[in-house]
C-alpha cells in the first residue's frame, strides 16, 4: 500500500505513527495509526518507529508499506530541554521565557541577572540541548548579558546557544562563541523596547535549533535515515497547530491533557478593552506547562489538589480506584474518575494561563488594570490529548471553562464553542503544516468535526 505522508510522533515512553493520503488533492484524509514502545532506552528509537510502522499496516490489513514523504515531532531523549538566562525577570527573562515555551522547550532553569558559580553547576547537571541568553533592551544595558555569557563558555560544553538580547552586543556575543568554538543562533532581541515583545523570531530558531541537534541526543542518531523532512518538539507541534486554525477558526485556546502533563496553548490578542488596561504586555500565542497535573503519571498531584477528602464524598470507592489505577481506565467508574481528574487539571491549568483584573484605590478613585493572559476574545475552546478525546465527557469537562471563576478572571465568554480533536492528530497536523499548510488545515477541520 502507497500513503501520501507520515507523521512520526516519538514520545518518551510511545511512539506513534499517523498515515494521511490525498495530500495535494482537494480531499486529504486521515488513512489510519499505528503505535509502540519508544525504543530510547535500547539507543536506537527506529526500533520503536518500525515497530509502530508494523502495527499501521496490521491496522491497515497490508503487508507491505510505502510513503511519499515521512515527518516527525519527539519529545523523546527528555524534550528539548532548555536553560533561559536574561536580565530583569518581569522583563527580558519573561519574554525568552515566552519564546522557548512556544518553541515546544521544557525549561529547566531560569536566572536573571547576573550568574553565579552555582548557577554553572546546575547548568552541568542539567545538560540541556539549548541555552537561551538574552538581556537589556536595544541600545541598553549590555553587560549582564555579555558576563553570562562569558560565564556560560567557560564551561566548555559545546552546547548550542541562543541569543536574543540587546542588538548592540550581537558581534561581541558572535566574536566570544567563534573564539570558544561554540555554535551561537542569533536572533532578533525577545524585549527589543519597554512594553515590547518579540518571539516569535527566537521560536522559529529554537525549532530549527532543536532539528539540527536532536539526532545527536541519545538513541535519536538514526531517525534522519527515515525522516525526510522536519522533526520539531511535539509541544510546538501542538503551538503550530493552534496558530494555523487562529487564522482560520479566529482567536483560541487548546488543552492538551497528558498523563503527566497539561499544556495551555492559546493564540489571541485579546480584547481592545483590556488591552489599553494591560500593565506588561503579552504574547498573541502563548504556551504554559503544568508539570503537576497529569491524569496517570501526577494523578496524586491531582488528587491533593482535589483534596482526598472532598475526593471521598463524591467517590467512596477513591482508594480502591487509586489502589488499582490504570493509564487507560476501562470500566465505567474508572472512567468517572478519570473525568473528574481531568476536570481539576483543564480548570486548573486555566487558572494558572489566564490573566485577571485587579482594582486598587488613589487619590482620583478607583482604578482597573488588567494582569496576564486575556482569554476574553476567545472563540474556541479546543481539547486533544488522550483524556480530552477519548473520555465519554470530553465535551461537558471543557464547557466548564466557559462557567468557571470569577468576574475579574480574563476568561473565554460562554459564547465560545467547543471543539474535540477526535481524530487525536492535531500534534501530527501541526508538523505536516510545516510543509503541507491547505492539507493540514483540512484535515483539521475534519478531525475537529467541522462543516458537518
Amino acid at each position: 500500500m502507497k500513503i501520501n505522508v507520515l507523521v512520526a510522533e516519538i514520545g518518551s515512553t510511545t511512539t506513534v505513527v499517523n498515515a494521511f493520503n490525498g495530500i495535494g488533492t482537494s480531499c486529504p484524509a486521515f488513512a489510519g495509526q499505528g503505535q509502540a514502545p519508544t525504543s530510547v532506552l535500547q539507543g536506537d528509537v527506529t526500533v520503536g518507529l518500525k515497530g509502530a510502522i508494523d502495527d499501521l499496516k496490521n491496522n491497515l490489513h497490508t503487508d507491505e508499506l510505502t510513503w511519499d514523504d515521512m515527518l516527525a515531532t519527539s519529545s523523546a531523549a527528555g524534550g528539548l530541554k532548555m536553560t533561559v538566562h536574561g536580565l530583569v525577570y518581569d522583563m527580558t527573562v519573561r519574554a525568552a521565557k515566552e519564546a522557548a515555551l512556544g518553541a515546544g522547550g521544557i525549561i529547566k532553569m531560569i536566572t536573571s541577572g547576573k550568574m553565579r558559580r552555582t548557577d554553572l553547576k546546575k547548568i552541568q547537571e542539567i545538560m540541556p540541548n539549548i541555552i537561551l541568553v538574552a538581556g537589556g533592551v536595544d541600545y541598553g544595558e549590555r553587560d549582564t548579558a555579555l558576563h553570562n555569557l562569558d560565564m556560560i563558555l567557560s564551561m566548555g560544553l559545546n552546547i548550542p546557544i541562543i541569543y536574543a538580547g540587546n542588538v548592540e552586543n550581537q558581534e561581541e556575543v558572535r566574536l566570544m562563541c567563534e573564539e570558544a568554538g561554540n555554535q551561537v543562533y542569533i536572533v532578533e532581541n525577545v524585549y527589543p523596547k519597554i512594553d515590547t515583545l518579540v518571539v516569535e523570531p527566537t521560536r522559529k530558531i529554537i525549532q530549527d535549533a532543536f532539528e539540527e541537534h536532536i539526532i545527536h541526543a541519545a538513541g535519536m542518531s538514526k531517525v534522519r535515515e527515515l525522516v525526510k523532512g522536519p522533526i520539531i518538539p511535539t509541544p510546538g507541534a501542538v503551538m503550530e497547530a493552534a496558530k494555523v486554525l487562529k487564522e482560520e477558526l479566529g482567536d483560541l485556546i487548546v488543552f492538551d491533557v497528558g498523563g503527566a502533563t497539561t499544556d495551555v496553548h492559546s493564540v489571541t490578542q485579546g480584547s481592545e478593552e483590556v488591552n489599553l488596561i494591560l500593565l506588561s504586555p503579552e504574547p498573541e500565542a502563548k504556551r504554559t506547562v503544568e508539570g503537576d497535573l497529569g491524569v496517570y503519571v501526577n494523578v496524586n498531584h491531582v488528587v491533593e489538589k482535589i483534596g482526598i477528602d472532598n475526593l471521598r464524598k463524591e467517590f467512596p470507592d477513591t482508594d480502591e480506584i487509586l489502589e488499582n489505577y490504570k493509564p487507560i481506565p476501562v470500566t465505567e467508574r474508572e472512567k468517572e474518575f478519570v473525568e473528574r481528574i481531568t476536570k481539576e487539571a483543564v480548570l486548573t491549568s486555566l487558572e494558572r494561563h489566564a490573566g485577571h483584573l485587579r482594582y486598587f484605590y488613589t487619590a482620583s478613585g478607583k482604578k482597573t488594570v488588567a494582569e496576564g493572559k486575556d482569554l476574553t476574545a476567545v472563540k474556541h475552546i479546543i481539547g486533544t490529548g488522550g483524556a480530552l478525546t477519548r473520555l465519554p465527557n470530553k465535551r461537558n469537562i471543557l464547557e466548564k471553562v466557559k462557567t468557571h471563576g470569577k468576574q475579574q478572571e480574563l476568561y473565554p465568554s460562554e459564547a465560545a464553542k467547543v471543539l474535540i480533536d477526535e481524530d487525536y492528530i492535531l500534534s501530527s497536523l501541526g508538523v505536516l503544516s510545516k510543509s503541507y499548510r491547505d492539507d493540514a488545515l483540512l484535515l483539521m477541520k475534519k478531525s475537529l468535526r467541522i462543516g458537518e
